[in-house]
Protein backbone atom coordinates (compact mmCIF):
# COMPACT_ATOMS: atom_id res chain seq x y z
CA UNK A 1 0.00 0.00 0.00
CA UNK A 2 2.67 2.43 0.87
CA UNK A 3 4.68 1.85 -2.51
CA UNK A 4 1.48 2.34 -4.10
CA UNK A 5 0.79 5.54 -2.15
CA UNK A 6 4.36 6.81 -3.05
CA UNK A 7 3.94 5.84 -6.93
CA UNK A 8 0.66 7.87 -6.73
CA UNK A 9 2.49 10.82 -4.96
CA UNK A 10 5.39 11.36 -7.12
CA UNK A 11 3.17 11.19 -10.58
CA UNK A 12 0.22 13.25 -10.56
CA UNK A 13 -2.66 12.19 -13.14
CA UNK A 14 -2.73 15.89 -14.35
CA UNK A 15 0.02 15.27 -17.18
CA UNK A 16 -1.62 13.00 -18.15
CA UNK A 17 -5.59 14.09 -18.12
CA UNK A 18 -3.46 17.07 -20.22
CA UNK A 19 -2.00 15.07 -22.60
CA UNK A 20 -5.27 12.76 -23.31
CA UNK A 21 -7.32 16.56 -23.73
CA UNK A 22 -4.29 17.22 -26.05
CA UNK A 23 -4.96 14.65 -28.34
CA UNK A 24 -8.38 15.15 -27.83
CA UNK A 25 -8.57 18.34 -28.98
CA UNK A 26 -5.96 17.74 -31.77
CA UNK A 27 -7.82 14.78 -33.34
CA UNK A 28 -11.16 16.93 -33.57
CA UNK A 29 -9.34 20.08 -35.49
CA UNK A 30 -7.76 17.51 -38.03
CA UNK A 31 -10.96 15.91 -38.90
CA UNK A 32 -12.47 18.81 -39.41
CA UNK A 33 -10.30 20.28 -41.40
CA UNK A 34 -11.08 21.30 -45.12
CA UNK A 35 -8.19 22.79 -46.55
CA UNK A 36 -5.02 20.82 -47.02
CA UNK A 37 -2.89 23.80 -45.85
CA UNK A 38 -4.43 23.37 -42.45
CA UNK A 39 -4.09 19.55 -42.54
CA UNK A 40 -0.52 20.33 -43.60
CA UNK A 41 -0.12 23.22 -40.30
CA UNK A 42 -1.58 20.32 -37.92
CA UNK A 43 0.85 17.66 -38.62
CA UNK A 44 3.72 19.86 -38.60
CA UNK A 45 2.93 21.61 -35.83
CA UNK A 46 1.81 17.74 -33.89
CA UNK A 47 5.57 17.30 -34.99
CA UNK A 48 6.98 20.51 -33.41
CA UNK A 49 5.20 20.29 -30.40
CA UNK A 50 6.44 16.55 -29.45
CA UNK A 51 9.96 17.78 -30.14
CA UNK A 52 9.63 20.61 -27.69
CA UNK A 53 7.79 18.43 -25.16
CA UNK A 54 10.64 15.83 -25.28
CA UNK A 55 13.06 18.59 -24.76
CA UNK A 56 11.50 19.73 -21.83
CA UNK A 57 10.66 16.50 -20.51
CA UNK A 58 6.79 17.01 -20.86
CA UNK A 59 6.64 13.59 -22.70
CA UNK A 60 8.46 11.61 -19.87
CA UNK A 61 6.26 13.17 -17.45
CA UNK A 62 3.01 12.03 -19.16
CA UNK A 63 4.05 8.37 -19.60
CA UNK A 64 5.38 8.50 -15.58
CA UNK A 65 1.91 9.50 -14.96
CA UNK A 66 0.03 7.08 -17.84
CA UNK A 67 2.52 3.69 -16.11
CA UNK A 68 0.76 5.08 -12.74
CA UNK A 69 -2.48 4.90 -13.37
CA UNK A 70 -3.31 2.85 -16.62
CA UNK A 71 -7.14 2.23 -15.62
CA UNK A 72 -7.33 6.42 -15.99
CA UNK A 73 -5.50 6.15 -19.16
CA UNK A 74 -7.97 3.64 -21.07
CA UNK A 75 -10.91 5.73 -19.95
CA UNK A 76 -9.51 8.83 -21.04
CA UNK A 77 -8.77 7.47 -24.32
CA UNK A 78 -12.36 6.47 -24.57
CA UNK A 79 -14.15 10.00 -23.19
CA UNK A 80 -11.97 11.64 -26.05
CA UNK A 81 -13.42 9.19 -29.29
CA UNK A 82 -16.88 9.90 -27.58
CA UNK A 83 -16.72 13.62 -26.92
CA UNK A 84 -14.92 14.07 -31.00
CA UNK A 85 -17.65 11.59 -31.82
CA UNK A 86 -20.51 13.85 -30.15
CA UNK A 87 -18.89 16.95 -31.99
CA UNK A 88 -18.95 15.89 -35.05
CA UNK A 89 -22.49 13.73 -35.19
CA UNK A 90 -23.56 14.87 -38.17
CA UNK A 91 -20.38 14.52 -40.02
CA UNK A 92 -20.39 11.56 -41.94
CA UNK A 93 -16.54 11.57 -42.80
CA UNK A 94 -15.39 12.26 -39.46
CA UNK A 95 -17.15 9.11 -38.40
CA UNK A 96 -16.39 7.05 -40.81
CA UNK A 97 -12.70 7.49 -40.31
CA UNK A 98 -12.76 7.51 -36.72
CA UNK A 99 -15.03 4.10 -36.68
CA UNK A 100 -12.35 3.29 -39.38
CA UNK A 101 -9.54 3.74 -37.00
CA UNK A 102 -11.03 2.02 -34.34
CA UNK A 103 -11.54 -0.81 -36.45
CA UNK A 104 -8.33 -1.13 -37.46
CA UNK A 105 -6.82 -0.45 -34.12
CA UNK A 106 -8.74 -4.01 -33.27
CA UNK A 107 -7.03 -5.82 -36.06
CA UNK A 108 -3.72 -4.12 -35.07
CA UNK A 109 -4.47 -5.13 -31.52
CA UNK A 110 -4.64 -8.68 -32.67
CA UNK A 111 -1.15 -8.32 -35.26
CA UNK A 112 0.29 -7.31 -31.74
CA UNK A 113 -0.16 -10.42 -29.89
CA UNK A 114 1.07 -12.33 -32.89
CA UNK A 115 3.93 -9.80 -33.72
CA UNK A 116 4.94 -8.96 -29.71
CA UNK A 117 3.99 -11.37 -27.83
CA UNK A 118 4.53 -14.79 -29.44
CA UNK A 119 7.24 -13.86 -31.90
CA UNK A 120 4.81 -15.17 -35.13
CA UNK A 121 4.98 -13.23 -38.47
CA UNK A 122 2.11 -11.99 -40.51
CA UNK A 123 1.87 -10.22 -43.50
CA UNK A 124 -1.64 -11.19 -44.29
CA UNK A 125 -3.73 -9.29 -41.82
CA UNK A 126 -5.73 -7.88 -44.77
CA UNK A 127 -6.39 -10.99 -45.55
CA UNK A 128 -7.72 -11.83 -42.58
CA UNK A 129 -9.45 -8.84 -42.35
CA UNK A 130 -11.41 -9.78 -45.71
CA UNK A 131 -12.30 -12.94 -44.70
CA UNK A 132 -13.72 -11.40 -41.98
CA UNK A 133 -16.14 -9.20 -44.32
CA UNK A 134 -16.49 -11.95 -46.97
CA UNK A 135 -18.34 -13.98 -44.38
CA UNK A 136 -20.40 -11.26 -43.17
CA UNK A 137 -21.49 -10.32 -46.52
CA UNK A 138 -22.34 -14.64 -47.15
CA UNK A 139 -24.30 -14.96 -44.13
CA UNK A 140 -26.12 -12.15 -43.84
CA UNK A 141 -27.19 -12.26 -47.53
CA UNK A 142 -28.30 -15.80 -47.48
CA UNK A 143 -29.34 -16.74 -43.76
CA UNK A 144 -31.51 -15.45 -40.98
CA UNK A 145 -28.95 -15.64 -38.85
CA UNK A 146 -28.53 -12.58 -35.95
CA UNK A 147 -25.66 -10.05 -37.18
CA UNK A 148 -23.52 -10.02 -33.87
CA UNK A 149 -23.73 -13.66 -33.94
CA UNK A 150 -22.64 -13.42 -37.66
CA UNK A 151 -19.36 -11.00 -36.60
CA UNK A 152 -18.72 -14.01 -34.02
CA UNK A 153 -18.95 -16.37 -36.71
CA UNK A 154 -16.71 -14.07 -39.04
CA UNK A 155 -13.99 -14.33 -36.17
CA UNK A 156 -14.31 -18.14 -35.66
CA UNK A 157 -14.01 -18.57 -39.41
CA UNK A 158 -11.24 -16.49 -39.64
CA UNK A 159 -9.48 -17.84 -36.77
CA UNK A 160 -9.67 -21.04 -37.94
CA UNK A 161 -8.06 -20.64 -41.54
CA UNK A 162 -5.91 -18.99 -39.41
CA UNK A 163 -5.24 -22.14 -37.93
CA UNK A 164 -4.27 -24.04 -41.17
CA UNK A 165 -1.97 -21.54 -42.21
CA UNK A 166 0.40 -21.23 -38.75
CA UNK A 167 0.99 -25.12 -39.77
CA UNK A 168 3.52 -24.35 -42.56
CA UNK A 169 4.88 -21.37 -40.73
CA UNK A 170 6.03 -23.18 -37.49
CA UNK A 171 7.98 -25.53 -39.97
CA UNK A 172 10.18 -22.03 -41.15
CA UNK A 173 11.53 -19.13 -39.02
CA UNK A 174 12.42 -15.59 -40.27
CA UNK A 175 12.27 -14.30 -43.76
CA UNK A 176 10.93 -17.80 -45.15
CA UNK A 177 7.90 -17.46 -42.82
CA UNK A 178 7.15 -13.91 -43.86
CA UNK A 179 6.93 -15.31 -47.28
CA UNK A 180 4.53 -17.55 -46.15
CA UNK A 181 1.84 -15.17 -44.63
CA UNK A 182 2.55 -12.77 -47.91
CA UNK A 183 1.83 -15.64 -50.27
CA UNK A 184 -1.41 -16.16 -48.36
CA UNK A 185 -2.48 -12.57 -48.66
CA UNK A 186 -2.12 -12.79 -52.52
CA UNK A 187 -3.59 -16.27 -53.09
CA UNK A 188 -6.76 -14.72 -51.12
CA UNK A 189 -6.81 -11.87 -53.16
CA UNK A 190 -6.34 -13.83 -56.72
CA UNK A 191 -9.01 -16.41 -55.03
CA UNK A 192 -11.83 -13.62 -54.77
CA UNK A 193 -11.07 -12.59 -58.48
CA UNK A 194 -11.55 -15.76 -60.13
CA UNK A 195 -14.70 -17.18 -57.99
CA UNK A 196 -17.85 -16.03 -59.57
CA UNK A 197 -19.70 -17.45 -56.64
CA UNK A 198 -18.43 -14.30 -54.03
CA UNK A 199 -18.74 -11.78 -56.71
CA UNK A 200 -15.02 -11.73 -58.47
CA UNK A 201 -13.20 -8.70 -59.08
CA UNK A 202 -16.78 -6.64 -58.66
CA UNK A 203 -17.57 -7.71 -54.92
CA UNK A 204 -20.45 -8.64 -53.42
CA UNK A 205 -23.00 -6.30 -51.11
CA UNK A 206 -23.55 -6.61 -47.57
CA UNK A 207 -26.79 -6.01 -45.58
CA UNK A 208 -26.37 -3.04 -42.89
CA UNK A 209 -25.67 -3.99 -39.38
CA UNK A 210 -29.35 -4.94 -37.46
CA UNK A 211 -29.82 -5.23 -33.64
CA UNK A 212 -33.20 -6.35 -32.56
CA UNK A 213 -34.74 -4.36 -35.27
CA UNK A 214 -32.16 -1.49 -34.61
CA UNK A 215 -31.46 -1.18 -38.53
CA UNK A 216 -27.68 0.84 -38.49
CA UNK A 217 -27.80 2.34 -41.77
CA UNK A 218 -30.47 4.47 -40.85
CA UNK A 219 -29.64 8.00 -39.60
CA UNK A 220 -30.57 8.87 -36.07
CA UNK A 221 -33.49 11.22 -35.59
CA UNK A 222 -33.31 13.23 -32.23
CA UNK A 223 -36.20 16.02 -32.10
CA UNK A 224 -35.08 18.48 -34.95
CA UNK A 225 -31.74 16.85 -35.19
CA UNK A 226 -30.49 14.30 -37.62
CA UNK A 227 -27.26 12.44 -36.32
CA UNK A 228 -24.98 9.80 -38.92
CA UNK A 229 -25.88 6.56 -38.97
CA UNK A 230 -21.81 5.77 -38.59
CA UNK A 231 -22.62 6.70 -35.02
CA UNK A 232 -24.03 3.12 -34.68
CA UNK A 233 -21.17 1.73 -36.41
CA UNK A 234 -18.64 4.10 -34.23
CA UNK A 235 -20.54 3.09 -30.84
CA UNK A 236 -19.80 -0.94 -32.00
CA UNK A 237 -16.89 -0.80 -33.16
CA UNK A 238 -15.61 1.53 -29.82
CA UNK A 239 -16.90 -1.35 -27.63
CA UNK A 240 -14.86 -4.06 -30.10
CA UNK A 241 -11.87 -2.06 -29.59
CA UNK A 242 -12.46 -1.79 -25.56
CA UNK A 243 -13.21 -5.35 -25.32
CA UNK A 244 -10.04 -6.29 -27.25
CA UNK A 245 -7.79 -3.95 -25.32
CA UNK A 246 -8.69 -5.31 -22.27
CA UNK A 247 -8.36 -8.84 -23.43
CA UNK A 248 -4.72 -7.86 -24.70
CA UNK A 249 -3.65 -6.14 -21.41
CA UNK A 250 -5.09 -9.03 -19.21
CA UNK A 251 -3.04 -11.25 -21.74
CA UNK A 252 0.20 -9.53 -21.08
CA UNK A 253 0.15 -10.11 -17.45
CA UNK A 254 -1.31 -13.43 -17.43
CA UNK A 255 1.32 -16.20 -17.45
CA UNK A 256 0.00 -17.14 -21.17
CA UNK A 257 1.51 -13.44 -21.69
CA UNK A 258 4.52 -14.84 -20.23
CA UNK A 259 4.71 -18.14 -22.11
CA UNK A 260 4.49 -16.11 -25.15
CA UNK A 261 7.15 -14.08 -24.26
CA UNK A 262 9.48 -16.99 -23.46
CA UNK A 263 8.76 -18.11 -27.21
CA UNK A 264 9.94 -14.64 -28.37
CA UNK A 265 12.78 -13.99 -26.97
CA UNK A 266 14.59 -17.43 -26.93
CA UNK A 267 13.00 -20.84 -28.42
CA UNK A 268 15.93 -22.92 -27.48
CA UNK A 269 15.29 -21.35 -24.23
CA UNK A 270 11.67 -22.00 -23.85
CA UNK A 271 11.93 -25.77 -25.36
CA UNK A 272 14.37 -26.43 -22.83
CA UNK A 273 12.23 -25.39 -19.36
CA UNK A 274 9.62 -27.26 -21.34
CA UNK A 275 7.51 -24.49 -23.30
CA UNK A 276 4.91 -25.63 -25.70
CA UNK A 277 6.49 -23.22 -28.28
CA UNK A 278 4.13 -24.79 -31.35
CA UNK A 279 1.13 -24.14 -28.42
CA UNK A 280 1.44 -20.69 -27.68
CA UNK A 281 2.57 -19.69 -31.38
CA UNK A 282 -0.75 -21.73 -32.43
CA UNK A 283 -3.09 -19.88 -29.53
CA UNK A 284 -1.38 -16.27 -30.45
CA UNK A 285 -2.05 -16.79 -34.43
CA UNK A 286 -5.69 -18.25 -34.23
CA UNK A 287 -6.42 -15.22 -31.48
CA UNK A 288 -5.12 -12.57 -33.63
CA UNK A 289 -6.70 -13.42 -36.99
CA UNK A 290 -10.02 -14.20 -34.97
CA UNK A 291 -10.24 -10.85 -34.06
CA UNK A 292 -9.32 -9.67 -37.47
CA UNK A 293 -12.41 -11.40 -38.70
CA UNK A 294 -14.87 -9.45 -36.31
CA UNK A 295 -13.41 -6.43 -37.05
CA UNK A 296 -13.66 -6.93 -40.81
CA UNK A 297 -17.26 -8.12 -40.61
CA UNK A 298 -18.17 -4.65 -38.86
CA UNK A 299 -16.19 -2.95 -41.47
CA UNK A 300 -17.79 -4.64 -44.38
CA UNK A 301 -21.51 -3.99 -43.08
CA UNK A 302 -20.72 -0.32 -42.52
CA UNK A 303 -19.50 0.05 -46.02
CA UNK A 304 -22.28 -2.48 -47.61
CA UNK A 305 -20.01 -3.63 -50.12
CA UNK A 306 -16.50 -5.63 -50.25
CA UNK A 307 -14.08 -6.49 -52.94
CA UNK A 308 -10.56 -8.09 -53.75
CA UNK A 309 -9.25 -4.69 -54.26
CA UNK A 310 -10.12 -3.80 -50.43
CA UNK A 311 -8.03 -6.37 -49.51
CA UNK A 312 -4.39 -6.37 -51.02
CA UNK A 313 -0.46 -6.89 -49.51
CA UNK A 314 -1.13 -2.72 -49.70
CA UNK A 315 -3.39 -3.27 -47.26
CA UNK A 316 -1.38 -5.32 -44.68
CA UNK A 317 1.69 -3.08 -45.09
CA UNK A 318 -0.88 -0.45 -43.50
CA UNK A 319 -1.25 -2.90 -40.19
CA UNK A 320 1.82 -3.72 -40.07
CA UNK A 321 2.78 0.24 -39.60
CA UNK A 322 0.50 1.18 -37.41
CA UNK A 323 1.86 -1.84 -35.41
CA UNK A 324 5.58 -1.04 -36.17
CA UNK A 325 4.88 3.05 -35.06
CA UNK A 326 2.55 2.62 -32.30
CA UNK A 327 5.37 0.34 -30.97
CA UNK A 328 5.76 -3.60 -31.28
CA UNK A 329 3.98 -5.31 -28.16
CA UNK A 330 2.92 -1.88 -26.88
CA UNK A 331 -0.85 -2.25 -27.35
CA UNK A 332 -1.19 1.84 -26.31
CA UNK A 333 0.46 2.96 -29.20
CA UNK A 334 -2.02 1.35 -31.75
CA UNK A 335 -4.68 4.03 -31.58
CA UNK A 336 -2.76 6.89 -32.02
CA UNK A 337 -0.58 5.41 -34.72
CA UNK A 338 -3.56 4.02 -36.45
CA UNK A 339 -4.98 7.61 -36.28
CA UNK A 340 -1.73 8.81 -37.91
CA UNK A 341 -1.44 6.44 -40.52
CA UNK A 342 -4.97 6.96 -41.62
CA UNK A 343 -6.55 10.02 -41.40
CA UNK A 344 -3.47 11.65 -42.63
CA UNK A 345 -3.44 10.32 -46.06
CA UNK A 346 -6.94 11.07 -46.67
CA UNK A 347 -6.87 14.61 -45.63
CA UNK A 348 -3.88 15.45 -48.23
CA UNK A 349 -4.96 14.14 -51.31
CA UNK A 350 -1.62 15.00 -52.91
CA UNK A 351 -0.18 12.11 -51.34
CA UNK A 352 -2.69 9.57 -52.07
CA UNK A 353 -0.79 7.90 -55.17
CA UNK A 354 2.65 7.56 -52.78
CA UNK A 355 0.85 6.62 -49.63
CA UNK A 356 2.00 2.78 -49.49
CA UNK A 357 6.20 4.12 -50.53
CA UNK A 358 5.34 6.38 -47.80
CA UNK A 359 4.43 3.72 -45.40
CA UNK A 360 6.91 1.94 -46.68
CA UNK A 361 9.23 4.64 -45.47
CA UNK A 362 7.75 5.15 -42.30
CA UNK A 363 8.35 1.67 -41.47
CA UNK A 364 11.91 1.65 -42.67
CA UNK A 365 13.14 5.09 -40.65
CA UNK A 366 11.15 3.76 -37.61
CA UNK A 367 13.05 -0.05 -37.66
CA UNK A 368 16.38 2.50 -38.05
CA UNK A 369 16.16 4.88 -35.58
CA UNK A 370 12.99 4.12 -33.63
CA UNK A 371 13.31 0.02 -33.54
CA UNK A 372 11.46 -0.82 -30.66
CA UNK A 373 8.27 2.06 -32.24
CA UNK A 374 7.45 6.28 -30.59
CA UNK A 375 6.19 4.29 -27.57
CA UNK A 376 8.16 1.22 -26.79
CA UNK A 377 6.86 -1.77 -24.96
CA UNK A 378 8.24 -1.23 -21.10
CA UNK A 379 9.14 -4.53 -19.38
CA UNK A 380 7.00 -5.28 -17.56
CA UNK A 381 7.00 -6.45 -13.58
CA UNK A 382 4.83 -9.76 -12.11
CA UNK A 383 5.40 -8.34 -8.37
CA UNK A 384 2.57 -7.30 -6.54
CA UNK A 385 3.01 -3.39 -5.84
CA UNK A 386 3.97 -2.19 -9.57
CA UNK A 387 2.11 0.16 -10.52
CA UNK A 388 3.91 0.59 -14.01
CA UNK A 389 3.46 -1.65 -16.93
Amino acid sequence: MSMQNSNSSAAPSWPLLTGVSVVGVYAHFLLHAESQIAVLGLAVGAILLLIAFSRFGWTARVATSAATYPKLLGAGAVAAVVLVAAVSYEMHFALLMLTTVLLYSTVCLGLNIQFGYSGVVNFAGAAFFGIGSYTAAVLASHSPLPHLLIVALAGLVAALLGSLLILPVLRTRGHYAALITIAFGILFKTFLEVNDALGGPQGLKIPGMEILGWKFNDNIAIGDHELSFYLNYLVLSLALCAVTFVLVRRLERSWMGLSMDVVRLDETAAATFGVDIARWKITAFTLGNGLAGMAGAIYGMMTGFVAPNNFTFGDSLILVSIVILGGIGNPWGILPAAAIVLILPEKLQFIQEYRFLLYALLVILILLFRPDGLLPRKIRNYFPGDAGR
